[in-house]
């Protein structure tokens, strides 16, 4: 039972990052954007071609993992040139196809655009990866025993599991302090708020529609190495992801990054302990389970707000 709860963090955490960008991303700009599990992907697979440019330019030895991690500084490295790479693409994405859309005013449109704008990710980047998967690393590494077996069955996790539940964490205060300490964070919760108010009061819109855009693809990045770092890396990664995501963001309530961080764990809970019951082969599917029970028992979400 402990294990299931264990890896059901784990998860909860990657879908927690992702599910903030499409939060975000709703919350600001007034649309669901289904492209958003493809920025994943790319900020992933970008995590990965970094690293071997990284690796290849210090030598061999430059793999050396850190302590008991089975990856090196490269890999922190990479993570960071990724999310530069990937916000660029988000914002390249956002110049070409969205804003232009945005004058319209027509959130429908610009979810039918970001379902285009995501198959057209998803073929340009199995085009240039290919289809089979891929890995960050081939280390292998043995679980540490955390709880003791007698415990609910013991709890069991490896040290890069440890990592990213740690880091995961780390990032999400990192972000809650932004929105609420910094000024640029103040003038995205009032451009959520009410944007026309905002750009009354002299707050610069399009630069907070920028910031959000480069928010959600760096913690994209973030979520999509952290998914190929304990599994494996291959295209349809952010599709698989997308459900998870969305259904994390309505638990929370849409527009909440908090909710979103809170609906990431359940849903990853939801799935992990679904496991047992129906299968791993099922587990997705407890996805829409948990989006039909919310919008039966709370439309609004966890942290939503009704909007008269």
């Amino acid at each position: 039972m402990l294990q299931l709860v264990a890896d059901g963090l784990i998860l909860g955490s990657v879908i927690a990052l992702g599910a903030i960008g499409v939060t975000l991303t709703y919350a600001i700009l007034r649309f669901a954007n289904f492209g958003h599990g493809e920025l994943l992907t790319w900020g992933a697979y970008l995590a990965l071609t970094a690293l071997a440019w990284f690796v290849g330019l210090a030598g061999g030895g430059a793999m050396e993992p850190i302590g008991p991690l089975s990856f090196g500084w490269p890999l922190v490295a990479a993570l960071v040139v990724a999310a530069a790479m990937t916000a660029g693409l988000a914002l390249l994405l956002d110049w070409a196809l969205f804003r232009r859309l945005r004058r319209h005013g027509n959130a429908i449109v610009l979810v039918i655009a970001s379902f285009g704008a995501a198959l057209a990710l998803r073929n340009m980047l199995q085009f240039a990866y290919g289809s089979m998967p891929a890995y960050y690393t081939r280390e292998i590494q043995i679980a540490i025993r955390i709880v003791p077996r007698d415990v609910m069955g013991g709890m069991r996790a490896t040290p890069d599991q440890i990592f990213v539940l740690a880091l995961a964490a780390v990032t999400v205060v990192a972000l809650h302090l932004f929105l609420t300490r910094s000024t640029l964070g103040k003038a995205m919760r009032a451009t959520a708020m009410n944007p026309l108010l905002a750009r009354v009061t002299g707050i610069d819109v399009e630069a907070v529609v920028r910031l959000t855009w480069i928010l959600g693809a760096v913690l994209a990045t973030i979520a999509g190495v952290f998914a190929g770092l304990t599994g494996q890396l291959r295209p349809q990664l952010g599709f698989e992801l997308l459900l998870p995501l969305f259904a994390a963001a309505i638990l929370g309530g849409i527009g909440s990054v908090y909710g979103a961080v809170l609906g990431g764990l359940i849903v990853g809970l939801a799935e992990s302990l679904a496991v047992p019951l129906i299968g791993a082969e099922y587990r997705a599917a407890m996805a829409f389970v948990v989006i039909i029970a919310i919008l039966l028992a709370r439309p609004t979400g966890l942290f939503g707000r009704s909007e008269r």
